[in-house]
């Protein structure tokens, strides 16, 4: 990250806890919402558990990616550069679009793009009472995105006492940041609410990456000895420029904070930039969660989910013709368009969990449907600037998914535990309508998945522990991947058959946690089947296709570590090193004759290639000084090794490796019963 940040935080919390005891109680059936999809402190998967301590202590001006930026095989990117506005992480090398996130068990992918865009879901740290990364296929969950990583998110559960706390945050490129936070803590008679506001915004370091973002958390519930039912309600409303557009590498190197988004050329051929370049959406999510406790070892939770998405973005398109935009002329004419989607997502997800006498049994549905509108929309255009809204495309996607799964964990003697986990997920996808260029979108499929895990866990006592693990995953075709294929076949080219993905998962791990240090060691294997990739072929309507690859793997070893010398110092690190390649990749490259007419494609056998975007070293390095209980001083620097923007391993094609550095110092000052924090 550039720039210069200056954090403030007040705080008040004018009750001390009642005990630890109860607050245990309270937390542990407030969070039954999550057992079905984390792992446990004996589950043989690799995973990291993020505190609520740790989330608080990062810049709250930065998107969760790159909050979980420094923890192992994590690569975090943010388009702005300022850490608000649109952000991606990769896990392993393992895109957004597999991995599986989940809020309160919950799944935020979209349903289609399998995607989860976190600028919809702004300050989401501050929000947070945990998180759980878990790398590999991991334990069963819903949802498509389960496929070399998930991420498991859960609000801030109950406090026994009242708080508040305020936090502002200031820094270069006018960027700023505040958070209000309320928390009732649980009364007498078992009620409690908490309510939290963010609003964040930024000019950005590259051109147009102007973000305006807020979010809002509210959540009312009540809770005795055996019942818990609490409502949520999570609104995240977002405005920010287009900042996903590519640029060459020539003006990367002479002008980093070149944007084309928008950009265009005047009747004189004067270079302008139309101001309203943006992207805008709002996403509502509505959660209603019950849980009862019969007697000590089992447990009831059931939620209902309904989520909510409505936005467009905007563009200015100069010299295009009338008939592309659906209108009768064919002269040209300066445009601006909306690009919209609205969809529902309905989910039922329920759960029974027996715990006893070193059983660990779960077993649970989840049903979900989701139902999404895209359409387009002229709101002007300069030859006729009287005609608002006309609409030149629309198609809808729908999708239901169901599915059931059984885990179980059994603890022999205290130390070696044995896991089995199976799941059953049936899909049914629809589309119907057209796209923008005008082509069908009609279709229809369905999909049936069995997806088995086992493993071992062994503890040497004194925090010591080794597991080994294999799992079997399945991923359906996003919405993408299917659609260019199908429009190439409405106009008459050969249709790609597209086949679900698989990949089979291995785990070997070592990991120790002790009073001063701890330390972990890891080795995969995702072996997969059919991976969905982009060769470089187009359509006869020039679309990119993807093809399934027969085989690739991503394999590796992972480790990490933290140690406290002293008291006052900490120190981390973790390093990823792997192998991520595809055999017999085959490219399409264009091809054209001296008049520069397209010919077609030439095909390229490239053999045993690096797969895109997955570095073969990825590390971490911190170091944190506390001279006394309120102050802090921390250094931590990222470094990420060569990768290919392609996968063709082509050497002029490289994205070279780099490091970042951050510093950070922070100062707590007691004022009565309330805290400033300050931090730069």
């Amino acid at each position: 990250m550039r720039g210069f940040f200056v954090a403030a935080l007040i705080a008040a919390s004018p009750l001390a806890l009642a005990n630890n005891v109860e607050e245990e109680k309270t937390e542990r059936l407030d969070s039954a919402a999550v057992v079905a999809t984390r792992a446990g402190e004996n589950t043989p998967v690799t995973y990291t558990t993020i505190s609520k301590k740790y989330l608080r202590s990062t810049s709250p001006l930065n998107s969760l990616p790159m909050t979980l930026g420094l923890q192992p095989s994590v690569i975090a990117v943010n388009e702005g550069g300022t850490g608000l506005g649109y952000s991606k992480m990769s896990i392993r090398g393992v895109s957004g679009s597999q991995t599986n996130v989940t809020l309160n068990g919950i799944t935020l992918n979209d349903a289609e793009s399998q995607e989860v865009f976190w600028v919809n879901i702004p300050a989401i740290g501050s929000l947070l009472s945990s998180v759980q990364l878990q790398r590999g296929l991991g334990t069963t969950e819903a949802g498509s995105g389960a496929f070399g990583a998930s991420i498991n998110m859960h609000t801030v559960g109950v406090g026994s006492v009242p708080s508040a706390n305020v936090e502002i945050s200031g820094g270069s490129y006018n960027t700023w940041m505040s958070l209000a936070h309320v928390n009732s803590g649980l009364t007498r008679h078992g009620f409690y609410t908490d309510i939290a506001f963010s609003y964040n915004k930024t000019d950005g370091y590259i051109r147009n990456a102007k973000a305006r973002v807020n979010s809002l958390l509210a959540v009312v519930g009540w809770m005795n000895d055996a019942n818990s039912v609490k409502l949520t309600l999570l609104r995240g409303e977002q405005h920010s420029g287009i900042t996903w557009n590519g640029i060459p590498v020539e003006t990367y190197r002479t002008d980093r904070t070149y944007n084309p988004a928008g950009e265009y050329k005047d009747k004189s051929g004067n270079i302008c930039y139309y101001d309203n370049e943006t992207d805008n959406y709002m996403q509502t999510h509505l959660q209603a969660n019950y849980v009862h406790r019969f007697g000590q070892c089992l447990t009831w939770n059931t939620t209902l989910n309904y989520t909510r998405g409505d936005g467009y973005y905007e563009q200015y398109k100069a010299g295009k013709k009338g008939n592309k935009y659906g209108y009768e002329w064919k002269d040209k004419a300066d445009f601006i368009t909306h690009k919209s989607m609205l969809n529902d997502y309905y989910v039922l997800s329920s759960d029974l969990n027996y715990k006893n006498d070193g059983l660990n049994l779960t077993g649970g549905v989840y049903v979900s449907n989701y139902s999404g509108d895209h359409f387009g929309n002229v709101i002007w255009n300069s030859k006729d600037k009287d005609v608002k809204d006309h609409q030149w495309y629309f198609n809808n996607g729908k999708k239901a998914d169901l599915n059931a799964f059984v885990r179980a964990e059994y603890t022999l003697a205290e130390s070696l535990t044995l896991y089995g986990d199976i799941q059953g997920r049936i899909i049914k996808y629809d589309m119907t309508g057209k796209e923008d260029d005008g082509g069908s979108l009609d279709y229809s499929d369905d999909w049936k998945f069995l997806n088995p895990r086992a493993g071992v866990n062994y503890c040497f006592g004194h925090g010591t522990r080794v597991y080994a693990s294999a799992a079997l995953g399945h991923r359906e075709p996003g919405r993408s991947d299917l659609k260019n294929s199908i429009i190439t076949a409405a106009y008459g080219g050969s249709e790609v058959k597209i086949r679900p993905e698989s990949m089979l998962d291995f785990e070997l791990g070592w990991e120790h946690k002790g009073e001063k240090w701890s330390a972990s060691a890891n080795l995969y294997a995702m072996e997969y089947k059919d991976m969905l990739l982009e060769t470089g072929k187009l359509s006869n309507v020039g679309y990119a296709l993807k093809e399934n690859v027969d085989r690739s793997w991503r394999r590796g070893v992972e480790f990490a570590a933290a140690w406290m010398p002293v008291e006052q110092i900490r120190l981390d690190w973790n390093t990823t090193l792997s192998v991520n390649k595809i055999d017999g990749y085959v490219a399409y490259v264009d091809n054209y004759d001296a008049d520069w007419n397209q010919l077609e494609q030439v095909k390229e056998d490239c053999g045993k290639t690096d797969m895109l975007k997955s570095p073969s070293a990825v590390g971490m390095l911190a170091v944190t000084y506390m001279p006394g209980k309120d102050w802090s001083f921390a250094v931590n620097g990222k470094y990420v090794g060569k990768q290919y923007w392609d996968n063709t391993s082509c050497e002029d094609r490289v994205i070279p490796a780099y490091n970042v550095w951050n510093f950070n110092a922070g100062k707590v000052f007691h004022i009565g019963k309330s805290d400033l924090g300050v931090s730069v």
